[in-house]
C-alpha cells in the first residue's frame, strides 16, 4: 500500500497541473491579502474564491487522474493485493496531493496574513473540501466506465453543489416565506459541503448578523462547540461515505 501510495503522490506532484494550481493559488492569496485593506477582508475575499476554486479542481483532476490510470489499476488488480488496498492508496494519493497544494498554495498565506480563528476555519475547510471532492470524483469514476460520461457528471455535481443547491434552497425559502422554515435550514445545510463550510467560516468571522434571522439561527446552533464539533463530523461523513462505496463498488467492478 505504501509503494502505491508514494508512486501515485510522486506522479502527481510531478504533474504540471498541480504545480500551475498550486502556483495559482499562492498568487491569488497573495494579491488579495496585499490588495485588500485589512486581513480579515482578504480571508472574505478568498473564502469566496476557495469554494468555487477547491471543489472544482480537487473532483475534475481526480476524476480524469482515475480514467488515465485504468491500465495502470489493471495491472495492480492482476498482482496479489487487495482491490481495497489499491483503491485506498489510490485515494490517499490523490488526497494528499491535492491537500498539499491547496496548503502551499492558501494555507501559508493565510497562516503569514492572518492566523486567526476564521484563517484557521478556512484552510480546515478547504483542506477538508479537497478530500470530499476526491472522493465523490472516485466514486464516480469507479461506478461510470465511459470516462466522457463520467467527467461530465462530476461537472454537473460540482455545478450543483456550487451553485444550484443554494438556488434550490432561495426558492424553496421564497415559495414557503409563511412558514417556519429556518431550523430545517439547519439540516438542509448538512447536504451541501460547500454551503456548511461557507458558514462555518463567516460564524467565525463573526458577521453572521449579516446573514439576517437564518443567520442568528446558524450562530445558535454552528457557533456552539457542539454544534462545530457536529459541522465537522458531517464534513467527514461526506468523506467516509462516498470513500466507502468507491471502495465497495471497486471491490466487485469488472476491469
Amino acid at each position: 500500500m505504501v509503494k502505491i501510495f508514494k508512486y501515485v503522490i510522486i506522479d502527481i506532484l510531478r504533474n504540471k497541473i498541480i504545480l500551475a494550481y498550486t502556483v495559482f493559488l499562492l498568487v491569488l492569496s497573495l494579491s488579495i491579502f496585499n490588495l485588500e485593506d485589512s486581513s480579515a477582508k482578504g480571508i472574505l475575499s478568498l473564502l469566496n474564491i476557495v469554494l468555487i476554486i477547491v471543489p472544482m479542481v480537487s473532483i475534475l483532476f481526480a476524476t480524469i487522474y482515475i480514467y488515465n490510470s485504468a491500465e495502470f489499476l489493471e495491472l495492480l488488480v492482476s498482482q496479489p493485493l487487495k482491490r481495497k488496498t489499491i483503491w485506498l492508496s489510490m485515494f490517499g494519493g490523490l488526497a494528499f496531493s491535492l491537500v498539499t497544494a491547496f496548503l502551499v498554495g492558501v494555507g501559508i498565506p493565510v497562516l503569514l496574513y492572518e492566523a486567526s480563528s476564521a484563517g484557521i476555519m478556512l484552510i480546515t475547510s478547504g483542506v477538508l473540501l479537497t478530500v470530499i471532492f476526491v472522493a465523490i470524483a472516485l466514486l464516480a469514476g469507479v461506478k461510470i466506465r465511459d470516462k466522457a460520461r463520467g467527467i461530465g457528471t462530476v461537472i454537473l455535481l460540482w455545478l450543483y453543489f456550487s451553485l444550484l443547491f443554494d438556488g434550490i434552497v432561495l426558492f424553496i425559502l421564497f415559495q414557503f416565506a409563511d412558514y417556519p422554515l429556518e431550523k430545517l435550514m439547519v439540516g438542509i445545510t448538512t447536504l451541501n459541503p460547500i454551503g456548511l463550510s461557507r458558514i462555518l467560516v463567516l460564524l467565525k468571522m463573526d458577521i453572521s448578523a449579516m446573514m439576517g434571522y437564518t443567520g442568528a439561527i446558524f450562530k445558535d446552533f454552528f457557533g456552539t462547540n457542539i454544534g462545530m464539533i457536529i459541522s465537522l463530523l458531517v464534513l467527514l461523513l461526506w468523506i467516509v461515505l462516498p470513500g466507502w462505496l468507491s471502495v465497495r463498488k471497486f471491490n466487485h467492478k469488472d476491469l
